[in-house]
């Protein structure tokens, strides 16, 4: 059974995160053919302020541009 579990950055709208379910429900099922009702997706969005690459968060990013 696989289990994707995705951690992405606070925002997207329930459309985006639907179609990021199906995109990642049918990449394990067309690589690993495995069934449908098998596979598990987790979606975490974390908020900007706590997600850092570079010692910069995505939100002070956001402000200096």
């Amino acid at each position: 059974m696989p289990f994707i579990d995705v951690t992405i950055a606070e925002g997207r709208s329930p459309d985006e995160l639907r179609r990021l379910i199906h995109e990642l429900t049918q990449a394990a099922h067309r690589a690993l053919d495995a069934p449908l009702p098998n596979i598990r997706v987790v979606l975490r969005e974390t908020p900007k302020t706590h997600f850092a690459a570079g010692d910069v968060t995505i939100a002070e990013r956001e402000t200096r541009t």
